[in-house]
């Protein structure tokens, strides 16, 4: 990286500019062959050299590629960290940094977590002798409990997918103070928008990009960031040496959507509070999991750690059944069926059958993860017509059960 650009960095960073104005400049600079305002898509594999090992910090493009690295830098600017490493896909960062972890290391993790997190622990991890247990981290005293030498890595989800719990991550870290254990917060539901868990103390955050980082639902990409320059050299070397990095292409397409993330986060977040408060008095819908509602157990450690309350909420309906459930999904026109979130795309999904199938059932239903449960991912369209499209739908399935009396 050249002065310029770290001088760029650093200014952004002790100068404590808006998150806006970082989201837009950090890590930015005018190309300086052409003067281009935005960074070139430097789509090569392979770099010349004057001589052998004697080249300009690029040499070959799974090590290090300059669009990445302009990526890379933006990130770590947004979470208020000094290091960011990107790979192909957010479990790509995951697998990451469970490998600086060895057979026997014990892993205390969220219970309500991301069905695919599940699957790499339990079938990828667990296998070769890394241990897990699962917690309700939303109450420090239990994982407390479960502190011992063995520990060496602590997973948080907050808020949690897809029950929205909230981890007071500060108390999490507090208790870890002195031991080797690293804190790993996963912030895609949050977004580095929303909360900055670094500043928390945490060691390493974790970002599935492809979310709301990304933003326009044509990204899959992963990222880690840490302050720490020994983790970050470690992360680089797994980067380098397992090859899972991200394409030019869609670093460029990344950097573009960055540019506009405070902007989509007040939309999102202005539109899921509508959208919470509609769910919530209509006699249809029984449980609504969103932190805004001061009724949330953990509602005052979001107002604490968050900014906001974000676009990412679920429900169930009072009375239904799991067909209900799928009618309903079904005969919405705005909220698409589908996996991912984080898009300016309004989105719904069935967690049971589709981004938690991978957890067992009885696992499941423990947490609280029925199976009428459906997660939104709410969008940046306007605020009426999502909360029409719900309110369509639900009077399609009243008139349904009607039919059916």
């Amino acid at each position: 990286m050249n002065s310029g650009l770290k001088d760029r960095i650093s200014f952004a960073q002790t100068n404590q500019q808006g998150f806006g104005t970082r989201a837009v400049h950090a890590g930015v600079q005018p190309d300086p062959t052409t003067g281009a305002i935005m960074t070139p898509i430097y789509q090569t594999s392979t770099y010349v050299q004057s001589a052998p090992g004697k080249h300009k910090g690029f040499a070959y493009a799974r090590g290090k590629n300059p669009t990445r690295s302009v990526l890379q830098e933006t990130l770590a600017s947004l979470e208020n960290g000094r290091f960011a490493v990107c790979f192909s896909s957010g479990m790509a960062a995951m697998d990451a940094v469970m490998r600086l972890l060895k057979p026997g290391d014990e892993v205390l993790a969220s219970n309500d977590l991301y069905g695919g997190t599940y699957r790499l622990f339990m079938q990828v991890f667990a296998p070769i002798g890394v241990k897990f247990r699962f917690l309700d981290m939303s109450d420090p005293a239990l994982v407390k409990q479960h502190l011992h030498q063995g520990v060496k890595m602590v997973w948080i989800e907050t808020p949690t997918n897809p029950l929205m719990h909230i981890v007071d991550i500060e108390a999490i870290t507090h208790l870890l103070e002195g031991s080797d254990a690293l804190t790993v917060v996963d912030n895609t539901f949050a977004s580095p928008y929303l909360q900055n868990p670094l500043e928390l103390g945490a060691d390493v955050v974790i970002h599935s990009i492809t979310k709301y980082l990304g933003g326009h639902s044509d990204v899959v990409m992963g990222g880690a960031v840490v302050n720490e320059e020994a983790l970050y050299e470690h992360l680089s070397f797994i980067q380098n040496a397992c090859g899972a990095v991200p394409g030019p292409q869609d670093c460029f397409l990344t950097l573009r959507g960055i540019k506009t993330l405070h902007l989509r986060m007040r939309a999102h977040c202005e539109n899921g509070a509508q959208v919470a408060h509609f769910l919530r008095s209509h006699p249809m819908v029984g449980r609504v999991h969103w932190p805004g509602f001061e009724s949330h157990p953990n509602h005052e450690v979001a107002k604490r750690q968050m900014r906001d309350f974000g676009g990412m909420l679920s429900f169930e309906l009072k009375d239904g059944s799991m067909a209900d459930a799928i009618f309903l999904m079904q005969h919405l026109k705005l909220f698409a069926l589908a996996e991912s979130l984080g898009g300016v795309e309004s989105l719904i999904g069935h967690p049971a059958s589709m981004t938690h199938a991978s957890i067992p059932r009885e696992e499941r239903l423990a947490t609280g993860l029925t199976d009428t449960l459906m997660r939104l991912s709410v969008g940046i369209e306007d605020a009426k017509d999502l909360v029409g499209d719900l309110a369509q739908a639900l009077e399609a399935l009243a008139q349904k059960g009607k039919s059916l009396d």
